[in-house]
């Protein structure tokens, strides 16, 4: 059987600017969940922010990623939940249909294939790597627009992908722009903290590290 959800709604363009500017590493530092793990860019440099159009296929059949890459829209990241198979789901045609679409990026928990096509497009894909070994279309189920898991992470319709050249993050949409203003806070103080750092502050007197490895250092092997 196949589902079709609704299809989430464009993200406010004051988000898509606000973590435009800052990077997902950042965040990395505050917290621990929401980051897609395993999974590589096929390029670098790359940036992208918008909302997730998700897609779940049953291992091999990858009837309803044809039919949601006709179904993209402007802005959209494609996510796809291959349910634990390595196999290509995403190559030239599909790659080419979400480009055209207008598709910002594309986040798929299996692998990829046509590379030097895609590479071609400019279109920011990451994945687990390359398999020459595809999907098929056989028509017997697949969901379009449902809750997914990508890398460990729970993906909802319409939550906010940030993806950048260290990695990906997912977002609920009401903490977005809080979000993406506590990560410009952060990133604003480093150029100071540079400075001083080449002046001689030291780095581990900054940060604590330099206390709390010294609280806990075992005597005999102070020098």
């Amino acid at each position: 059987m196949f589902v079709r959800g609704q299809a989430p709604r464009p993200l406010d363009p004051e988000v898509v600017d606000a973590l435009s500017r800052v990077q997902t590493s950042t965040l990395g530092h505050l917290r621990d969940y929401g980051f897609p793990k395993g999974l590589t860019p096929l390029r670098r440099p790359l940036r992208f922010v918008g909302p997730a159009f998700t897609v779940r296929l049953p291992h091999l059949d990858s009837t309803a990623l044809h039919v949601a890459a006709d179904e993209l829209r402007p802005g959209d990241v494609l996510v796809v939940d291959q349910c634990g198979d390595t196999r290509s789901c995403f190559g030239g045609m599909v790659s080419f249909t979400a480009a055209t679409r207008g598709a910002v990026g594309a986040v798929i928990s299996g692998s990829i294939n046509d590379v030097e096509e895609i590479l071609e497009l400019g279109l920011p894909v990451f994945s687990l790597g390359v398999s020459a070994l595809t999907t098929r279309i056989l028509g017997v189920e697949g969901a379009i627009n449902v809750p997914v898991t990508v890398g460990g992470a729970v993906v909802h319709p319409g939550d906010v992908v940030f993806g950048d050249s260290d990695g990906l993050a997912v977002l609920a949409r009401e903490e977005a722009l809080e979000i993406a203003a506590t990560l410009r806070d952060k990133e604003s103080a480093e150029p100071e903290l540079r400075r001083k750092i080449a002046e001689g502050t030291r780095l581990a007197e900054w940060s604590g590290a330099l206390a709390a490895f010294e609280a806990k250092l075992d005597p005999s092997s102070a020098r």
